[in-house]
């Protein structure tokens, strides 16, 4: 049953048949796929983004990131996301697999890329309810950043590690 529809999520009741056999009444939110970029320099540096989140109160530092729009492969958005939270394009998307966020109560799978070869986009514009700095950060430093607590962002760390790698972090 359909508990609740917007405009971007719904969220139903839904009765399972667990593995063992047991049935049991489950709420699913299904708020749509989308995608996670770390945008790479050919300094060695990265560009995040500070964004107010309204859900926690509180800035953060992340990746862009962003919702696939309908009939939107989560390459497209990769790149459209990219151009539209930092004003930069990418020639090169390397795929990085993807995460499931929260698997006890929603099918959210965030697609995860890599960004190499950027350069200015003459497409970039501000979304007007959206307030975004962008920031440049050694990629050295973000195993630190990570541990410390200044990147507590889930699909920003995830995304760090499928990039550099299971010593990185």
């Amino acid at each position: 049953m359909e508990l609740y529809r917007g405009t971007r999520l719904s969220v139903d009741k839904v009765r399972v048949r667990l593995p063992n056999g047991q049935e049991r009444e489950r709420v699913v939110v299904h708020p749509g796929d989308a995608v996670a970029v770390l945008p790479v320099r050919a300094d060695l540096s990265c560009y995040l983004i500070r964004q107010f989140r309204y859900a926690i109160g509180e800035y953060i530092l992340e990746a862009p990131a962003g919702t696939l729009n309908s009939g939107e492969k989560p390459k497209e958005t990769a790149y459209r996301e990219l151009i539209e939270e930092t004003g930069y394009q990418a020639a090169t998307l390397i795929p990085r697999g993807f995460l499931y966020t929260t698997p006890g109560f929603t099918d959210e799978r965030i697609y995860l890329f890599e960004a190499h070869d950027l350069s200015p986009s003459c497409l970039y514009e501000k979304d007007e309810d959206e307030e975004i700095e962008v920031i440049r950060v050694p990629l050295a430093d973000l195993p630190l950043m990570i541990h410390d607590g200044r990147i507590s962002d889930a699909k920003t760390i995830a995304l760090v590690y499928r990039c550099l790698g299971p010593g990185a972090i």
